[in-house]
Formats: structure tokens, C-alpha cells, sequence
């Protein structure tokens, strides 16, 4: 077996623990955790996990914050050779229940202000053995401490974790009701760590302090922020909620050195400084990520606050980065960059052959870091694929110097506050409601949020309803970044002669009303 195969996610931490043990890894709060003290708790994690009877390939399914707990949990997962299944936090129970089931998790870790989620779909999942909940307090029945649990465990058994074995179960929005989980292996996570760290502008230091403020449960900050981090012994600075102005005052605080944020971020950042004395000397290196970058934040956060941010593009299946702007020598204005060193990129037709030179086609990735299928889906995997290519269903161009420019997404993804959410899922969700005959969902600027979802809706013949009730219902059934910010009632949809709702005419029309 080879030194690479050997390698694995779980050797991380105890790397960086050796010879830096009492320097700082998290400061969370008024709380700084050394790297000793972090190790240590991902070591009983995984003899927690072991002492529950939990074996190599099994899965933990994560409902967690930005809090410590995570990342322990996480890394003793690792140890062991689980899979570990992160949630968003903002799912609703049945959202919640469907991940927890597709991916057969045996144990649970849940936030007690989540339990009720997890609880209340629990009776569903006969596999789900174990349901940790961390913080202190009385647990539910059939729940158990995570406290106690770790302070009662021993050790645990030495397990050989290759590049191979499965690391995570990343799920991520699906064309229909029913999210994929990406199978990513170690190789892959360690493989897009070893392709950012070749880019000189963007290798951290052990002397840096990264601002972790993304949510953990997501690709970018799990895998870009924290593997980094960690891999490289640096600080982080974690935050469990977003605020600009909290934020801002932690960077100048704790003089932060790398930001890493997704572009709404940005926009609260730069409304957050104004009339404000913020000073961001200390910021080398700020990366946006998780949605498109409008070019006038790009400029005006270089113009008023001195920082350049860098804007990759990456997706989960690809672990997730694939491009950045940090590889060239200017950050351009609505382009996602030059392609990572180790990663191959393709521009295809709908034929699948190579455009010419400045034509747009879909991008197909290649590299050690693309995963290899969905969770259980092997026709979705194999047409998410063509030969070895990955399809990621974005349609880019490139320009004379390299750099790509995204122009449109095939599959109608709407990005909000860099969470993915796709038409169709909430379209079934209100064609529910039983006054609606049809409706339609797209993708609307939003200062706030990059993007918001905008509903449009016919209703039965003879029916009437509001607006707000359409929006009331959508709240019950999806996570609130995915609810219509926007319900509007019309008499009929833009439809192909085929019968297909024309999305792009609807986008048409919201694009001409905003001119």
C-alpha cells in the first residue's frame, strides 16, 4: 500500500497537535481550545462512537452549529473510519427525517435546541440507534448526554482509514423533493486540500487567524476553511451566527488575517462599515465562494475597505473547489478564476464536444477530488457523468487570459445566502396546496441574500387565496432559506409547445420590470 493511500482525514488533528499542543486552534466565544485539548476530545469522541457500538463505515449524522462540538465529533468520526452525514440545521423534520433515513445514520448528535426535529420523525428511522445531545440539561427519553457519554468512555481500537473509505455523506439539493447524498473519501477531501494549498496567494501560515463563520455543515467551510486550518496548525476564530457588525468587530478583535465568507456577506459587510471606523489592515487574504460574486461588490469592497477578494467556484460533489481567481494575477470582475493546479476542466456542447475558443458550454470536471456518485443513486451518478467527466450542469466561457465567467446554470439552481435550492422541490411543495392548479419557481436578485425565490402561481378554477397563504404553506414543508420571499398570483405560465413552463421567460420578465 502506498504512503498516499494511507493517508486519511483523521490523521489530521493529531499531526497538528504534535509539537503545537498548547496553541490556540479555536477561540469560540470567550473560550480558547488548544490543539491538545481539541485532540483530546475527538479522541473520546471516537471512543464514544466505539463504546456504542459503531464500526467502520457506519454513519453519524451531525446536527450541530458552529460550536466546538462539531468539529470534535467530526474528527473522532474520522478516527474511527465513520461516515459522517452533516444537516443543515435550517431543515425542517421532514427534511431532516428523509437525510437521516437515506443515509441510514446508527447514531445522531444533535444541538438540544434541534432535538425536536430530530424527535419528531425519529419513530421513522428504526435505524437510528443512539441520539446524542450535546450541552448541559436533562435529555429526552431515548436520548443521551453527549456530555456523559464522552466523560464514561475509554479507548478505542486502532482502525486502518485509507484515501478510499467513505469520509462524508454531503447532501445536497436534488432536482426533485428528495436531496443526494454526495459519497466523498478521504482521497477526495485530502486531494482538494493538496490543489488550494499549490496556490501560492491562498496558502495560510501557522500565524494566521481565519474567521469561521460559515456554516460547518456546508462543503466550502468544512472542507476549504477547517481542513486548511487544521492541516495548516492556524487559528480559527469560530462564530456560531452571522452578524456583519459582530463580525467585523472580531476581525479587528482578534486581528484576523483570512476571511472567508459567501458573497451576501460581503454585502453586509460593506453596509455595516458605513459611517463606521473599520479597519481591516490585519485581512491578507479574503476568498468569497457558494454563489457568484457581483463585480460592484468586488470593486467597492477593494475601494473602501483595502481587501481584494479572491471568488473561487466549486461545487460538493468536486469537495468542493475547482477554480479561483487567487491563481492569476488580478481578481476579475465576475469571473470565477483559473482552474486549480490538479484539477482538469472541459467546456462542452449539449453534444458533449469541446466549444470553440470565448463559446460558452457546460463545465466538466476531472480530478482526484470529484467524487464518485450519489448515495445509493447509481442512475443519477452515472448521468451525472460523461466517461470520466463530471457534469456539473454550469455553463461558463473562457476568456483570451484562461479565466472562466459563468453565464447561465442548466439546472435552474437558485442560490441563496450560497445554499442551494431547486425549483422543482419547492414547486411540490405548493402544488400541495389544494387551491393551487399550477405554479412556477425562479430566481430573483436579492441584496441581501445573492439570490431569492420568487413563486408564481395559477390557481384553481373558482378558488381564491393570498399571497401570504401560498407563503404560509411553503413555511410548514421547507427550510426557510428555501420559502418564497415572493408569491405572486397570475392567470396563467409562459409553456413550450411541449407543455414545459418556459423558466427562463419568467426570469425575463422579473429582469425587464427591475429595468
Amino acid at each position: 500500500m502506498s504512503e498516499r493511500q494511507d493517508r486519511s482525514l483523521g490523521q489530521l488533528l493529531p499531526e497538528a497537535a504534535r509539537g503545537r499542543g498548547e496553541k490556540t486552534v479555536l477561540i469560540f466565544g470567550d473560550r480558547s481550545i488548544s490543539y491538545a485539548e481539541l485532540d483530546e476530545r475527538a479522541r473520546r469522541a471516537a471512543a464514544t462512537f466505539d463504546a456504542l457500538g459503531l464500526r467502520k463505515g457506519d454513519r453519524v449524522a451531525v446536527m450541530l452549529g458552529n460550536v466546538p462540538e462539531f468539529i470534535e465529533v467530526l474528527h473522532g468520526a474520522w478516527r474511527l473510519g465513520l461516515v459522517v452525514a452533516p444537516l443543515n440545521v435550517m431543515l425542517t423534520p421532514e427534511e431532516a427525517g428523509y437525510v437521516l433515513a437515506d443515509a441510514d445514520a446508527r447514531t445522531a448528535v444533535v444541538d438540544p435546541a434541534l432535538l425536536p426535529t430530530v424527535l419528531a420523525v425519529r419513530d421513522r428511522i428504526p435505524g437510528l440507534h443512539s441520539v446524542l445531545v450535546t450541552g448541559p440539561g436533562a435529555t429526552a427519553p431515548g436520548t443521551r448526554s453527549y456530555e456523559e457519554a464522552m466523560s464514561a468512555a475509554g479507548g478505542h481500537p486502532p482502525v486502518e482509514v485509507t484515501e478510499n473509505d467513505i469520509a462524508l455523506l454531503q447532501y445536497t439539493a436534488g432536482t426533485t423533493a428528495a436531496p443526494k447524498g454526495a459519497v466523498l473519501t478521504h482521497g477526495n477531501l485530502l486531494a482538494n486540500l493538496d490543489q488550494m494549498d499549490s496556490v501560492p496567494a491562498l496558502e495560510q501560515a501557522e500565524s494566521d487567524v481565519v474567521l469561521l463563520v460559515l456554516p460547518l455543515f456546508h462543503i466550502y467551510a468544512l472542507n476549504v476553511v477547517l481542513g486548511i486550518t487544521i492541516r495548516r496548525g492556524a487559528t480559527a476564530v469560530l462564530v456560531e451566527r452571522f452578524d456583519p457588525v459582530d463580525t467585523l468587530d472580531l476581525i479587528q478583535r482578534h486581528n484576523v488575517t483570512v476571511v472567508f465568507g459567501a458573497p451576501p456577506m460581503f454585502t453586509a459587510w460593506l453596509a455595516a462599515a458605513e459611517g463606521r471606523d473599520v479597519d481591516l489592515s490585519s485581512v491578507r487574504i479574503a476568498v468569497s465562494g457558494a454563489a457568484p460574486l457581483p463585480g460592484q461588490i468586488l470593486e467597492a469592497f477593494r475601494e473602501r475597505l483595502g481587501v481584494t477578494i479572491w471568488e473561487g467556484y466549486g461545487l460538493t460533489e468536486t469537495a468542493p473547489a475547482v477554480t479561483t481567481n487567487a491563481l492569476g494575477e488580478e481578481a476579475k470582475a465576475d469571473s470565477i478564476g483559473l482552474v486549480l493546479p490538479g484539477v482538469d476542466v472541459r467546456l462542452v456542447d449539449e453534444h458533449g464536444d469541446d466549444v470553440e475558443d470565448g463559446d460558452p458550454g457546460e463545465i466538466l470536471v476531472r480530478g482526484p477530488n470529484v467524487f464518485g456518485g450519489y448515495w445509493n443513486r447509481p442512475e443519477e451518478s452515472n448521468g451525472s457523468f460523461l466517461g470520466e467527466w463530471f457534469r456539473t450542469g454550469d455553463v461558463a466561457y473562457r476568456d483570451e487570459d484562461g479565466y472562466l465567467f459563468i453565464v447561465d446554470r442548466k439546472k435552474d439552481l437558485i442560490i441563496v445566502s450560497g445554499f442551494n435550492v431547486f425549483p422543482k422541490e419547492v414547486e411540490d411543495v405548493i402544488a400541495q396546496h389544494p387551491k393551487v392548479a399550477e405554479c412556477a419557481v425562479v430566481g430573483v436578485p436579492d441584496e441581501r441574500t445573492g439570490e431569492a425565490v420568487k413563486a408564481l402561481v395559477v390557481l384553481a378554477a373558482d378558488e381564491s387565496a393570498t399571497e401570504e397563504e401560498i407563503a404560509e404553506h411553503c413555511r410548514g414543508s421547507l427550510a426557510r432559506f428555501k420559502c418564497p420571499t415572493e408569491v405572486e398570483l397570475v392567470a396563467s405560465l409562459p409553456k413550450h409547445v411541449t407543455g414545459k413552463v418556459l423558466r427562463r421567460a419568467l426570469r425575463d420578465v422579473d429582469a425587464e420590470a427591475e429595468a
